[in-house]
C-alpha cells in the first residue's frame, strides 16, 4: 500500500513508451492512406474499391475495438498484464504491413489471386485493432486522476508530428516506394512496442485489486458498467471523428476555390504542427480546469473555427485558421482517452477506450459512405456539418458530468 501512496502521479518514462506506440500507429496509417489508392489501381482494381475497403475496415473496427479492449481487460485481471494482446497484435500487423507491398511487387495483377491484395489490407487493419485499445488504455495505469490530460498530451504531441507527415512529406514518402516505406513503418511499430514493453512497470503499481475468484470479479464489475455512460463515450467518438474528417476534407477545397495560390500541404500540415506544439500547454490547462470542461471548450472552439473556414480569402487568414484549429484540437485530443477512462471502472479501461474508437470507426464508415465524393458536398455545407458534429460531441462530453454527479 505504501508503494502506491508514494508512487508518482505520472510515470513519464512509460508514457513516452506509450507515445511511441501512438506515433507508430499514426505513421503507419499515414503511409497506408497515401498508398492505398495507388496500390489498388496498380493492380487493376477500380479506384472506387479504395473507398469500399476503408468502409469495410471501419465497420469491422467498430466491432473489434471494444471486443479486443474488453478481452484485454479480462487478461489483465487473470495474468496481470495486457501485453499478450499488444505483442500479438503488433507482430501480426507488422508482418501484414510488409506483406502488402511485397504482394504487389511479386504478385500478378491479371490472375484471380490479385484479390488477395484487398484481403491483406483488411487483415492488416483488423490486426491494428487487436492492440490499439489495449495499448492506449494503459494510459490510465501510467497517470492518475487530474494528471491524465498532461500524460495524454505527450501522445498528442507525438501523434501530431506523425500526422503532419501526411500533408507535409507525402511526396517524399511516395518517392521512397512502397517496399521501403512500408518496411520503415513496420520496423517503427516493432521498435515502439519493444520500447513500451521494456519500460512497463511491475504489476505492483497496477490499481486493480486482486481477487481469488476471477469469475466473481467479472460478474461484479460488469454490474458497474453504465450503458448511458458508454453511449456518451461512443457518441463523443462519433462526433469528434466525423467533425475532423469533414474538416480535413472541406478545408483544402476552400483553399483551392478561395486561395488558389496557397500551399495547401503546408497549411494543412500546420494544423498538425500546431496540435503538437500546443499539446503540453493544453494538457496543463486541462489538469487545472478539469478534463471534461477543457474538452468541451475545445470542441466548441473547433466548431467555431471550422465554421470560420468559409471566410478564408487570403493566405494569412488561412494560416491563422489552421493554427487556431490545431491549437484548439489539442484540448480535444488530449481529453479523449482520459474521458473514456473516466466513464468506466478502472478494470474496464480497455472496453472504455475501445468504445470510443468504435464510435470513431462508425463515423469514418459514415463519412466514406456519404461524403466519399468531395464534389457532392459544397464547402459551406461541409464546414457547417463539421461544426455541428463537434458541437454534438461537446454535448455528449458536457452531459457526462450529470451522470458523474448522479453516481
Amino acid at each position: 500500500m505504501s508503494s502506491v501512496i508514494t508512487s508518482p502521479k505520472v510515470l513519464w518514462l512509460q508514457v513516452w513508451g506509450l507515445a511511441a506506440v501512438q506515433g507508430a500507429i499514426a505513421l503507419t496509417w499515414v503511409i497506408y492512406n497515401l498508398y492505398l489508392l495507388k496500390l489498388l489501381t496498380q493492380f487493376g482494381f477500380p479506384k472506387e474499391l479504395a473507398t469500399g475497403v476503408l468502409i469495410l475496415e471501419n465497420i469491422l473496427a467498430a466491432v473489434m475495438e471494444p471486443l479486443m479492449g474488453s478481452l484485454s481487460d479480462q487478461v489483465q485481471r487473470w495474468i496481470g498484464t495486457r501485453f499478450p494482446f499488444i505483442s500479438v497484435g503488433v507482430v501480426l500487423s507488422s508482418a501484414l504491413f510488409i506483406a502488402i507491398p511485397a504482394f504487389v511487387a511479386f504478385g500478378s495483377p491479371t490472375s484471380a489471386i490479385r484479390w488477395l491484395l484487398p484481403v491483406l489490407m483488411v487483415a492488416w487493419a483488423l490486426a491494428m485493432t487487436v492492440f490499439r485499445s489495449p495499448a492506449l488504455s494503459l494510459l490510465g495505469r501510467y497517470a492518475f486522476g487530474t494528471n491524465l490530460p498532461q500524460a495524454a498530451s505527450i501522445l498528442t504531441l507525438v501523434g501530431g508530428v506523425a500526422g503532419a507527415m501526411g500533408p507535409l512529406a507525402n511526396q517524399f514518402i511516395l518517392n521512397l516506394g512502397p517496399i521501403v516505406t512500408f518496411s520503415i513503418g513496420s520496423f517503427v511499430m516493432l521498435g515502439a512496442a519493444v520500447a513500451l514493453r521494456s519500460v512497463n512497470p511491475n504489476r505492483s503499481v497496477e490499481p486493480v485489486a486482486a481477487e481469488s475468484d476471477p469469475s466473481s470479479l467479472l460478474t461484479s464489475n460488469w454490474r458497474q458498467i453504465s450503458i448511458p455512460r458508454l453511449g456518451l463515450v461512443f457518441g463523443a467518438g462519433v462526433g469528434v471523428a466525423l467533425g475532423f474528417r469533414l474538416m480535413m476534407q472541406t478545408f483544402p477545397r476552400i483553399l483551392t476555390s478561395q486561395v488558389p495560390a496557397a500551399n495547401k500541404g503546408l497549411i494543412l500540415g500546420g494544423i498538425f504542427i500546431a496540435l503538437a506544439l500546443t499539446a503540453i500547454p493544453a494538457g496543463n490547462l486541462a489538469s487545472r480546469l478539469g478534463n471534461r470542461q477543457a474538452m468541451s471548450y475545445g470542441l466548441i472552439g473547433m466548431a467555431g473555427f471550422t465554421a470560420l473556414m468559409v471566410l478564408t480569402h487570403n493566405g494569412v487568414i488561412a494560416v491563422g485558421v489552421a493554427i487556431a484549429l490545431g491549437a484548439t484540437f489539442s484540448l480535444v485530443s488530449n481529453g479523449t482517452i482520459p474521458f473514456a477512462l473516466s466513464m468506466v471502472p478502472p478494470d474496464k479501461a480497455g472496453l472504455g477506450t475501445g468504445i470510443y474508437f468504435s464510435g470513431g470507426a462508425v463515423a469514418s464508415s459514415l463519412f466514406g459512405a456519404v461524403f466519399s465524393q468531395p464534389d457532392s458536398l459544397k464547402p459551406v455545407v461541409g464546414a457547417l456539418l463539421a461544426a455541428a458534429a463537434f458541437l454534438l460531441a461537446a454535448i455528449f462530453v458536457a452531459s457526462s458530468s450529470r451522470l458523474e454527479t448522479a453516481k
